[in-house]
């Protein structure tokens, strides 16, 4: 059966419909008491060539996969020297991996939805320029397979730097939280496919006596002992409890606790890392109500950041824990998003919570026409604009426009370095997918 949770206050219930969490009717048991619970070291190494396995499958099924994917590669490439051309913007907070599907409609933790960036495990203090030309590699991905022609391709790009700068010129129209017209039907239907989704109330199912469990299979796997207790540990603390329950509104209880986690095999960059589902429990018997949350490792950035000496004379700083730079980096990109998370340690490794909200998607912009294709990247890179212009002052914003003026034709066309950059990247990725595919078929 599917159960029914609450989370949070009324006015936050105003928000999105959550995927529901199975509910087992089974004997009270933990998954850190199941068999795996206690695996060897040699589980432990299957466990992580299974992921290793599944993260190599999953680039695989496409080249636009495999672009958003690749984040390493694409940093190789501009250390390789093969960006001449590219502007050095301002130092400000940047995605540092800034493709499709890490943009898409957000909540804040009162419900309101805007499209955001989703995904920030990558953010530095850095050159605007980057997430540009990222995106634009993304884009034109994507143009390549909805087998769009390429001239749609140069539309984009062109679109795509209209949309940025008129961000930086005007960094106070919200367009993120609508998307008008019919060329944006793909990201409108989007925004109101997030809206209208809403939390599964657990008394609209009287379960009494039986705990809420994260099913175990594909996705879910159970946790080794040492990883159940840390995850234990980790929700008594002061400040983890705190965000819980300022997150859960002014009534909220007083007692957290740990329902029930699970290893959670997610997304495709970190795949091999810790990353685990936790269902916390807010009060007790009758009233009490639940929230789900996202503990994600956070890693060293491939993205590379603004040296020290140009921070310094910039009056920035930029955290060396690695979980402190993706929460400050988000609360800087996407404050909707920044809000929810929290940096802590687990394992002696930093990680990152987030409490998942239901109203949060990814963009699948599949089967685009070619007007809808250019909409779309002049509409995301507005988003990213605005991003990257809330960290700006007014003379900033109006120096960096100033040089990506300098670096544009009088026309609408596409600057050249980003036009040669993303014909230079697909050429690159394309030859690297095929090979990833021959050796993926070879090996299996």
């Amino acid at each position: 059966m599917w159960g029914r949770f609450s989370f949070g206050s009324n006015q936050q219930r105003a928000g999105a419909q959550l995927r529901p969490i199975h509910i087992v009717k089974t004997a009270k048991k933990s998954h850190g008491d199941s068999k795996m619970g206690g695996e060897t070291a040699a589980e432990y190494a299957e466990r992580l060539k299974i992921l290793e396995q599944a993260q190599r499958r999953k680039m695989a099924q496409s080249a636009h996969r495999y672009v958003r994917g690749s984040t390493v590669q694409f940093y190789e490439w501009l250390q390789r020297g093969r960006r001449q051309g590219v502007p050095e913007g301002p130092p400000v907070w940047i995605c540092g991996d800034c493709h499709l599907g890490n943009l898409g409609p957000v909540a804040n933790h009162e419900g309101k939805v805007e499209i955001e960036i989703r995904d920030v495990d990558q953010t530095v203090i850095g050159n605007p320029a980057h997430d540009l030309v990222r995106l634009a590699l993304s884009l034109a991905s994507a143009a390549r397979g909805n087998d769009l022609p390429g001239v749609t391709t140069a539309h984009m790009m062109e679109h795509m730097m209209e949309g940025y700068q008129q961000a930086l010129k005007h960094p106070s129209v919200q367009r993120g939280r609508t998307a008008k017209g019919d060329d944006l039907a793909p990201i409108a239907s989007a925004l109101r496919l997030s809206v209208r989704r809403r939390w599964k109330h657990l008394a609209d199912e009287r379960i009494e006596g039986v705990e809420p469990v994260i099913p175990l299979g594909k996705r879910f796997w159970a946790l080794r002992k040492e990883e159940r207790a840390a995850i234990d540990s980790l929700f008594t603390e002061e400040a983890t409890v705190a965000m819980i329950r300022r997150l859960a509104g002014d009534d909220a209880p007083k007692k957290v606790t740990v329902v029930d986690a699970a290893y959670w095999m997610k997304g495709c960059s970190s795949l091999g890392k810790l990353r685990y589902a936790v269902l916390l429990g807010l009060g007790k018997g009758t009233n009490r109500r639940y929230r789900l949350i996202d503990i994600k490792e956070a890693v060293a950035p491939a993205a590379p950041a603004t040296s020290r000496v140009a921070l310094r004379k910039a009056g920035l700083t930029q955290p060396e824990d690695f979980a402190e730079r993706v929460v400050i980096g988000a609360r800087a990109l996407s404050p909707f998003l920044g809000e929810r998370m929290l940096p802590a340690t687990l394992l002696r490794r930093p990680v990152v919570l987030r409490e998942l909200m239901p109203q949060d998607l990814k963009l699948e912009l599949d089967r685009m026409t070619c007007d809808q294709a250019v909409a779309a990247a002049q509409f995301l890179a507005a988003v990213v604009g605005r991003a990257h212009a809330r960290q700006m002052d007014a003379a900033t914003r109006r120096h960096w426009n100033a040089e990506l003026e300098r670096n544009r034709p009088k026309s609408l066309e596409a600057p050249s370095w980003l036009w040669n950059s993303v014909v230079e990247l697909l050429s690159e990725h394309e030859a690297a997918y095929l090979q990833h595919c021959r050796r993926y078929a070879l090996s299996a």
